[in-house]
């Protein structure tokens, strides 16, 4: 059987790892003495929002908080926020035996690359984990939305397809990962309007004024990206073209739209927005902060994305956390993407 091992016991690695133990797989964590700690005491109680649940008990879980417990890996699967993305890479290029395949389930869209230039005597995959995961203390997590893995393709992947599909997960796999990758940074680009509304994401994308802040950020960044030549796949039931006018509409009829697009847990939040409640930093510049980079690259702005960067930036060093209203960030952005617009006309 093969040995899989999850570097960074999080939310998500937690979860994948765990459900993957569950479905009978070999796996070892590698995390912080907090979670280690934990997953031997209590092992995992994960659960999903169609009320599934699964538990692996403290004896099965075999966590370490040293990377070189990773030597015996087959597979290693990268589940660290993407700040810590240098740090994993070094450590896994000094334990790895060649040849060991290595996943990017991370936010962003260039965290594969970072791995892959540390590890050059490696497979080094983009991956992405669709879903949101909360941590519910006591080893539990739970999965708040639905969507299944993707990778990018790869004969070398085919040995681990098992695995995933007995522990019902199973792997999507594409030729080209980064119309796939930007496809959920769109989505994501409401963890940040989440985080500054401070509100359930269900509740938050019931209103409509949160939902025109989301449509603002996506169209500035399909914009963007259709400069670029990337076209994201479609990963909701409609088009990824379609989705800034559908979050457009009236309540009453997003909420029917959004039955069919979206499955949320009604208490999910982002998991920018758990970052910003327990004082840790936040993915801003892995995901709103992309957008800004390839503008940049682009020789244009994005002063939506831009101001949505600084205000969670604001928020990660404030000493109380910000509730934003809908109205109120709305306008805020309205500002930002005026303020822009103004001098290129006067010019």
């Amino acid at each position: 059987m093969a040995k899989i091992f999850i570097y960074g016991a999080g939310s998500i690695g937690c979860y994948v790892g765990g459900r993957l133990l569950a479905g009978g797989s070999d796996v070892s964590f590698i995390g912080r003495a907090r979670i280690a700690a934990q997953l031997r005491e209590q092992g995992i109680t994960l659960s999903r929002h169609d009320e599934s649940r699964w538990h692996v008990s403290p004896e099965r879980i075999d966590v370490s908080t040293e990377a070189a417990s990773a030597a015996a890996a087959d597979l290693v699967l990268v589940t660290v926020k993407s700040a810590a993305t240098p740090t994993a890479a070094a450590e896994l290029a000094r334990v790895l035996r060649p040849g060991t395949i290595v996943v990017s389930f991370q936010n962003g869209v260039g965290n594969a690359e970072v791995l892959r230039a540390a590890l050059p005597q490696h497979t080094v995959l983009e991956g992405m984990v669709p879903f949101n995961v909360i941590e519910r203390g006591a080893g539990g997590f739970h999965q708040g939305s639905a969507g299944e893995l993707e990778i990018r393709h790869t004969p070398a992947m085919q040995r681990f397809a098992d695995e995933f599909r007995n522990a019902g997960l199973p792997l999507t796999q594409h030729a080209d990962m980064l119309p796939v990758q930007w496809a959920k940074l769109l989505l994501n680009l409401n963890n940040a309007i989440n985080a500054l509304a401070n509100r359930p994401l269900k509740e938050e994308l019931s209103q409509r004024a949160y939902r025109l802040c989301l449509a603002m950020a996506q169209r500035e960044a399909l914009g963007l990206l259709k400069r670029a030549g990337i076209k994201p796949v479609k990963v909701t039931p409609l088009p990824t073209s379609w989705i800034p006018r559908v979050l457009s509409v009236p309540d009453a009829v997003f909420e029917r739209l959004g039955r069919a697009m979206l499955t949320i847990d009604p208490l999910a939040r982002s998991s920018m927005s758990d970052d910003l409640a327990a004082g840790r930093a936040t993915e801003i510049d892995w995901i709103n902060g992309e957008v800004v980079k390839l503008a940049q690259r682009l020789g244009h702005a994005a002063p939506v994305n831009q101001r949505l960067c600084e205000l969670v930036r604001q928020a990660e060093g404030s000493a109380e956390r910000p509730s934003w209203s809908g109205e109120a960030l709305l306008a805020e952005l309205r500002a930002a993407a005026g303020s822009y617009a103004r001098p290129l006309m006067r010019a």
